[in-house]
């Protein structure tokens, strides 16, 4: 077979022009291949920013876990705050310290001390010897009061003693003797009931007496 064969395809010499291949799947047409003039290479696909994206969604966990704390923790304050809204406020005294708070119970009242018991006229009994008594050469007037059991000696004119009387007692009286001149009187009183005498000039003796009775009382 000739070389020149009409029958036969034609191999492409070397250097030149290839024949346009058709376009690929996914190509567009009339699209410079690799190698060839006016070839351009496909962008790259962007990167994935792993670590970029796991910061930002930690921030917004974050974000969203301080305003539930702020949420909680403001309401409790307002809690505290309407507390002390409800509360009344303090009034202050003129010198400006807050007023003392008012005891709950009030302190039991103290006991009123009980008057002393004034002691009946029927257990005293009362001694007097009044009126002109000078002294004389044996001394001043001698003058005994008291009861059938006891005897006591008083001085000077006027006199008035007193003393407390005994159930016992059988009777009670004064006597008040001149010593050498003089006018006296004396005097016993026992619950009202009164007994009177008198002594004038010398030695005389003023002698006055109650006597209990035996169904009580005095005369």
């Amino acid at each position: 077979m000739s070389q020149n064969d009409p029958n036969q395809p034609r191999q492409p010499q070397w250097g030149a022009q290839q024949p346009a291949q058709p376009p690929q799947w996914g190509q567009q047409p009339n699209q410079p291949q690799w190698g060839q003039p006016g070839y351009q290479a496909p962008p790259k696909p962007p990167k994935k920013h792993t670590a970029r994206n796991v910061v930002i969604g930690f921030g917004g966990v974050l974000v969203v876990l301080i305003v539930i704390g702020a949420a909680i923790g403001g309401g409790g304050g307002d809690k505290k705050s309407d507390t002390a809204k409800d509360a009344p406020a303090p009034v202050a005294s003129k010198s400006g310290a807050a007023p003392a708070k008012k005891a709950d119970a009030k302190p039991a009242a103290k006991p009123k001390a009980k008057p002393a018991e004034k002691k009946k006229v029927s257990d005293v009994a009362t001694f007097k010897v009044w009126g002109n008594a000078p002294a004389g050469a044996l001394g001043p007037i001698d003058i005994t009061y008291g009861s059938d059991t006891e005897n006591i000696q008083g001085h000077g004119v006027p006199m008035t003693k007193t003393l407390k009387v005994s159930k016992d007692a059988m009777y009670y009286n004064v006597t008040a003797q001149l010593q050498g001149s003089g006018d006296i009187h004396c005097s016993v009183t026992i619950g009202g009931k009164t007994k009177t005498a008198h002594a004038q000039g010398g030695y005389n003796i003023c002698s006055a007496q109650l006597s209990g009775g035996l169904f009580g009382g005095w005369s």
